[in-house]
């Protein structure tokens, strides 16, 4: 099963939609399938113009490795030659800090949620926001960490 354009449009519009009533800054939103191809991306009024490349490489490095940026991010800082190396195969792709949620349904991931524009905990709990809206599971890891 892969995320449907249905489902993808209500995350990236309950992503933007909390953003604004957090008060948080100007949010991009990328939604992929579970083969990295993006499905909705919508950006905020005077979002930059960085952010949907850095929101893609969210869901794009969370569905690379099928973990969470929050524990990529945990991993990185005692991983660094692994993590070098994977930006290097990843041609610079993959962007590993908060803000990556993989959506499950069913326990399966059918595809990434990526969000940035503000820190990397807002963005996360936009994204969480976001597939909750849509009726999916978000997983962003073990937030014990």
């Amino acid at each position: 099963m892969s995320i449907t354009l249905e489902q993808a449009s209500t995350i990236v519009d309950a992503v933007l939609a909390a953003g604004e009533h957090h008060g948080f800054a100007p949010l991009t939103c990328a939604v992929l399938d579970p083969g990295g191809h993006v499905v909705a991306l919508k950006r905020a009024d005077n979002s930059g113009i960085l952010r949907p490349d850095i929101a893609i490489g969210k869901a794009w490095g969370a569905l690379g490795m099928g973990l969470p940026t929050r524990v990529l991010a945990q991993r990185a800082e005692h991983m660094a030659q692994l993590f070098t190396a994977l930006a290097a195969v990843s041609g610079g792709r993959m962007v590993p800090v908060p803000g990556g949620v993989l959506i499950r349904h069913a326990g399966q991931i059918i595809g990434a949620v990526g969000v940035s524009g503000d820190l990397s905990e807002p963005d996360e709990q936009c994204a969480v926001e976001g597939i909750e809206a849509a009726g999916l599971e978000a997983d962003v890891g073990d937030l014990s960490d």
